[in-house]
């Protein structure tokens, strides 16, 4: 008898099951039968920037030949999800910004976050007080408060605030804007100088924690509601100008003994805290120290990098951030600054600086990075201005002298990615049979698929891009960047 119902039972779990299964709606299936496929292009030696290219449609395709260049795209295959692309609204932006009449000022608020007639940035970042891409080293208190009485963001309203601002209003009225340090205030470390390193000194980490808090709601008091921090901008980096190292361990225990919880006393565990904040070399190490904390790792939203570890004679690490990925899945990837440093007028139009941005999205995209932000979005015909003179080069420059707004390689190059995917897009499965075509794709919400080729080769390459059993032929110049939409 209890054999019966144990198996009347059963059945009943299984049937239900069945029923339950039947009742889930079926799976959208991605179909480019009929589907137009609009193609945009930049070119090397041409004057194609961002442009229309062609149009045309999927058809059915044969088994690929070995002989062709094929680029192949699944979107039964989803990663993670896009949070958005932008740069950074420091003090040198906004003093550059300010110099510009008001018809080029417009012209340069619609080229980066208009996502009609510009390329729709969806990100910012700015420094918390002064970084080396501010006219003058500055804090927001006076020397020695440690109090933080006085405490207040005048400097930044005069440039970078209305700056912000207007951005925001660009950008159709949100724009998520992060913050990272370059440095405590100068007796708040160890060498008693915001320049050249130093560490904070441990009687001061709780005021410190205080001064992040400070400062979001200074900011949000004024109208630009902050996403996040970071916590310190290159922390293992001794700069001639602002900085300040921590060690993994020191990190991590500031962050689970002071930063963390000062946030949430003070009202502000909503916002996000992004651990690292360098480069990709050492990241893992970072990672690993961090996260393997519980008590460090409930406070961090993910990690954050730079690109300028091969200028210390690395590789791009990019398979680092996938080691990550593996072994954090719950934290996000985001690239937080990157630019073409070494600043030469002469170079304005230096094909490889941009091919340098496209390179660096197409593979931080792919090993899991949500989103991706540039340096400075603004910098003047020297470069800068910078107070040690670190001058490096912007996807815009403005020549102050005439008002001439440039437009560099890298502008379009960040354009592929901006103008097209948009926040809460998903990552799909894409891959290319030759080395010579970098590649990636994301799904926007309202269904559109959005793959960028780009050719690092001084050939001209026909491929075809395949999904499922259909294909669309393409031709990509050298040395170009492709956005295709269908």
């Amino acid at each position: 008898m209890k054999k019966s119902i144990k198996y009347l039972l059963m059945v009943l779990v299984i049937a239900g099951c069945a029923q339950q299964e039947k009742q889930q709606p079926a799976k959208e299936v991605f179909s480019v039968e009929g589907k137009e496929v609009v193609v945009y292009t930049t070119a090397k030696d041409t004057e194609l920037r961002l442009s229309e290219t062609g149009k045309s449609s999927f058809e059915p395709a044969d088994q690929p030949l070995e002989s062709e260049v094929s680029v192949f795209v699944n979107p039964n295959k989803t990663f993670q999800t896009f949070w958005g692309i932008g740069g950074a609204i420091t003090d040198a932006s906004a003093e550059v910004f300010a110099k510009l009449s008001k018809e080029n000022q417009d012209e340069f608020l619609k080229a980066y976050y208009d996502k009609n007639e510009g390329i729709g940035y969806t990100l910012a970042r700015t420094p918390i007080h002064s970084c080396d891409f501010s006219s003058a080293s500055f804090t927001y208190i006076e020397e020695g408060d440690d109090e933080l009485k006085t405490f207040n963001i005048d400097h930044d309203k005069q440039y970078r605030i209305p700056l912000i601002k207007k951005a925001i209003e660009a950008a159709g009225g949100e724009l998520p804007l992060y913050a990272s340090p370059w440095s405590p205030p100068a007796f708040m470390k160890t060498n008693n100088n915001m320049l050249r390193g130093g560490k904070l000194l441990p009687e001061y980490a709780e005021t410190w924690a205080l001064y992040y808090t400070k400062f979001i709601k200074a900011y949000e008091k004024e109208g630009m509601p902050i996403w996040g921090i970071t916590i310190q901008n290159e922390p293992m980096a001794t700069q001639r100008w602002e900085s300040c190292i921590y060690t993994a361990v020191e990190e991590r225990d500031f962050l689970k003994n002071h930063l963390g919880p000062v946030m949430e006393r003070e009202g502000l565990g909503d916002k996000n805290i992004v651990v690292w904040d360098h480069n990709r070399d050492l990241i893992t190490n970072r990672a690993n120290t961090i996260f393997d904390d519980p008590e460090a790792s409930k406070y961090a939203w993910g990690i954050g990098f730079h690109w300028y570890e091969v200028w210390a004679g690395g590789e791009y690490m990019y398979e680092n951030l996938a080691r990550i990925k593996e072994s954090y899945p719950d934290k996000k990837l985001l690239f937080t600054e990157g630019c073409v440093e070494s600043f030469d007028p002469a170079k304005y139009q230096h094909w490889p600086n941009g091919e340098r941005y496209g390179q660096s999205m197409i593979n931080d995209f792919n090993q899991g990075t949500v989103g991706w932000t540039d340096w400075n979005i603004l910098l003047d015909e020297t470069g800068g201005p910078n107070h040690v003179q670190n001058l490096c080069f912007a996807p815009i420059h403005a020549d102050t002298r005439t008002g001439e707004l440039i437009y560099t390689p890298s502008y379009y190059y960040i354009g592929h990615f901006s103008k097209f995917i948009r926040p809460d897009a998903k990552r799909v499965s894409t891959v290319s049979s030759r080395s010579h075509l970098l590649t990636t794709s994301f799904i926007n919400t309202d269904g559109k698929m959005v793959t960028v080729v780009m050719n690092q080769s001084e050939l001209e390459i026909e491929y075809k891009l395949y999904i499922g059993q259909n294909a669309v032929k393409e031709t990509i110049l050298p040395h170009a960047i492709q956005t295709i939409v269908y």
